[in-house]
């Protein structure tokens, strides 16, 4: 199951209250709180492009951009002897940290089928 739903370049997560008998969820990787919610799928995934289409009009309607989610950059904290191993196997194996990190998670997202 996909607790995730997309929509214009935007990623909102799915919850479920059960107490209230309602899906919930927000939009992720941005500043800006965007919530929405539904009693049912369909109701959910309307109020969440409602919400991100409303997010979009009012940074129109006040000149501003909107925040851009999963820019393609983050920091990493990796703790010493795990930076400096990683730093010692890209630079023997003639590649940048960056392009090394990028490689694993790479992988890693294949060989789990995300």
């Amino acid at each position: 199951m996909n607790n995730t739903m997309e929509y214009k370049g935007y990623v909102g997560s799915i919850e479920f209250s059960e107490p209230d008998g309602v899906f919930f969820g927000k939009v992720q990787g941005i500043r800006s709180l965007i919530s929405y919610e539904g009693t049912n799928a369909k109701e959910l995934v309307a109020d969440f492009h409602g919400a991100v289409d409303d997010y979009l009009a009012l940074c129109e309607a006040e000149g501003q951009a909107p925040e851009v989610a999963y820019k393609g950059s983050f920091n990493v904290r990796l703790g010493g002897d795990l930076h400096k191993r990683a730093a010692i196997y890209a630079m023997t194996h003639q590649q940048s940290l960056n392009s090394f990190i990028e490689d694993a998670v790479r992988d890693k997202l294949a060989s789990s089928h995300a």
